[in-house]
């Protein structure tokens, strides 16, 4: 009896699964929901994060070209200042041109563009950018395990890509590294832009609470990190806290989620 119940409730796990899956738009995977402990936080209690669909792929140079021939006020020579600094689009040579190399980047990650404009495409989607909790629980996952965070080798490669200097071209999305979800390029391809990028970090400094200044990350902050052994979380977590909505970076990227 209890071997029945057990094959009952497989099934209807599986099924559950197959019918989200289903149901997604194209290009997106589940991310099956879980709990996990964030880098920062109050205390080491796990968080829950629930079940939720991401972008298999990042927004590439052809898919965001195709969002400023629709949204007119997204172009380079239209964003305003306040959205978007003069760095918005620099590789590409013109409001809807990605450039000489356009044949090879066209299915490369869009970078230089800002919090605004990504939340912006995201939205024209249908779509909102991922929550740092959703981005960091997916991002745990390797080829082979939902959660990594005990396997040496996964940060070890991690690590070795953040390490490396930005390639002149951008390799496309598809060539990067896959994770257990079916995401792609969560390490090893850009840096991406998430909801809350700059709320983690409730405080100045992490190694004390004299001061609101968020832009205060150095090596001290590492004192509060919960993971010692998931530097490049360390890392992301530094970075985001180091930007401004309207900030562009060349390799600073990203992708939508959504809400199941």
């Amino acid at each position: 009896m209890l071997y029945r119940l057990i094959v009952v409730l497989l099934l209807m796990g599986i099924s559950f699964k197959a019918q989200a899956q289903k149901s997604l738009p194209k290009n997106m995977v589940l991310v099956k929901g879980g709990t996990f402990v964030p880098l920062y936080g109050g205390d080491s209690t796990a968080v829950k994060v629930k079940s939720f669909a991401l972008d298999v792929y990042p927004v590439t140079n052809a898919q965001y070209l195709n969002f400023v021939k629709e949204n007119p006020q997204w172009r380079k020579s239209a964003v305003k200042k306040l959205f978007a600094d003069q760095n918005y689009l620099r590789g590409w040579n013109g409001d809807l041109s990605i450039g000489a190399a356009a044949d090879q980047l066209q299915n490369s990650p869009v970078v230089s563009v800002s919090w605004f404009a990504a939340k912006a495409y995201c939205e024209c989607q249908g779509k909102r950018l991922a929550t740092v909790e959703e981005w960091e629980y997916a991002a745990l996952a390797s080829e082979t395990k939902a959660n990594a965070a005990n396997d040496e080798k996964f940060y070890q490669r991690s690590i070795e890509w953040y390490s490396q200097p930005n390639p002149t071209y951008l390799p496309p999305v598809q060539q990067s590294f896959k994770n257990f979800y079916g995401l792609y390029g969560m390490i090893g391809l850009v840096w991406e832009w998430t909801q809350d990028f700059n709320s983690s970090l409730l405080i100045g400094e992490s190694r004390a609470n004299a001061s609101l200044d968020r832009q205060l990350f150095c090596g001290s902050g590492s004192s509060g990190a919960k993971d010692t052994k998931n530097y490049v979380a360390f890392m992301r977590y530094a970075f985001r806290s180091s930007l401004k909505a309207n900030y562009t970076v060349s390799n600073l990227g990203f992708r939508c989620a959504q809400s199941l």
